[in-house]
């Protein structure tokens, strides 16, 4: 199992700090930083500078959302990070969801799972530098009964294959996962309790006969965003990261569509999924982070003390992730320095 960082959305005043963060991840050896955007800062353009300031550790996008490009231009960018990082960036994508998409990029919501595969088809195609020619049900290109022309890009990427991620959360995005994508973007995983997740990306991955029949997962990167915060106080851990968790199980979505509500309830805490939902959407962030229960905020977290940590760490390669991905939830720089530094450690004395 390898190890990354995740920077999250950038632009909320702490960029240096962050640039720190992911400058020591990348001289401890961390195999990728991964960069969020929703309707704040980008990823590209935080990763460009990121890139520019780090010599070896992958620059992740996590992810680049799909109604907000092109696919061609996803495929650009994706070009151009890669060339100017020397081979290092990989493209994460997703969806994201109604209110972002149609409220923000003014994109409906409409057939994720058709969208999301003729998209990853299209830049796959341009970055194969083939003509561009596509005929789906969501995309057409050239454009018909006008002047468009069938393109090639221009730029030569420094790799044969830039690996394509999707971030899914529901059963059939996960399948999707494993039959079209070269990784999966997780969050709120448990090993005690995602088994399900990964039966859906075997279930896509055997249907378009990826990896082998021993073992369908292989050359499939199962790379998933953990919550660390280590101190002896379990408690007050667990309160530290409980209004990130309140916030998606809350308040990214609808009461209709929240998938990461669905996903809490798929890990066994219905009822709690429900109480925070219905306290975040009734503009009470602090009460919905204080009604979560203990049990869930520890399941899909490493907190508490370093032992307890590496503990819980040595159970993750066993539950099939290959790539963890440290959230570090501490009060400044030098308590996320720590935790960085920490994790490395542990993975060293567990041999990962």
């Amino acid at each position: 199992m390898e190890i990354g960082v995740n920077m999250g959305y950038f632009g909320l005043g702490l960029d240096d700090d962050q640039l720190v963060l992911a400058q020591e991840a990348d001289r401890l050896g961390y195999s990728v930083a991964w960069v969020a955007e929703a309707y704040g800062s980008d990823a590209p353009t935080v990763l460009s500078w990121i890139g520019a300031q780090t010599e070896r550790i992958g620059l992740g996008a996590a992810v680049m959302q799909i109604p907000a490009r092109t696919p061609a231009m996803t495929a650009m960018t994706a070009a151009t990070l890669d060339t100017l990082s020397g081979g290092r960036f990989r493209l994460g994508l997703g969806v994201s969801g109604p209110q972002v998409s149609e409220g923000w990029h003014g994109v409906r919501f409409a057939a994720p799972l058709g969208r999301t595969r003729e998209y990853v088809d299209i830049v796959r195609q341009v970055l194969r530098r083939e003509r561009l020619s596509y005929a789906g049900k969501h995309f057409t290109l050239p454009l018909p009964d006008g002047p468009g022309k069938s393109l090639k890009l221009t730029v030569r990427p420094v790799r044969e294959h830039i690996p394509v991620y999707l971030a899914a959360v529901g059963p059939k995005n996960l399948e999707l996962a494993g039959e079209i994508a070269d990784g999966w973007l997780g969050i709120f995983f448990s090993p005690e309790h995602s088994t399900d997740d990964l039966a859906h990306i075997v279930a896509g991955r055997r249907r378009a006969g990826r990896g082998t029949d021993a073992d369908p997962l292989a050359g499939f990167d199962v790379s998933t965003a953990v919550p660390v915060a280590i101190t002896d106080d379990v408690q007050e851990a667990a309160t530290a990261v409980a209004p990130y968790v309140a916030l998606y199980v809350g308040g990214m979505g609808s009461r209709e569509q929240n998938f990461y509500n669905d996903l809490a309830v798929r890990l066994g805490f219905a009822q709690a999924a429900a109480e925070v939902q219905d306290l975040y959407l009734a503009g009470r962030p602090r009460d919905a982070a204080a009604a979560l229960p203990f049990e869930l905020i520890d399941a899909i977290t490493l907190l508490g003390p370093r032992d307890r940590v590496k503990d819980r760490l040595s159970r993750y390669p066993a539950a099939g992730v290959t790539t963890l991905n440290v959230s570090p939830f501490a009060s400044d720089r030098e308590g996320r320095l720590a935790i960085i530094r920490t994790m490395a450690e542990l993975m060293d004395e567990l041999g990962l």
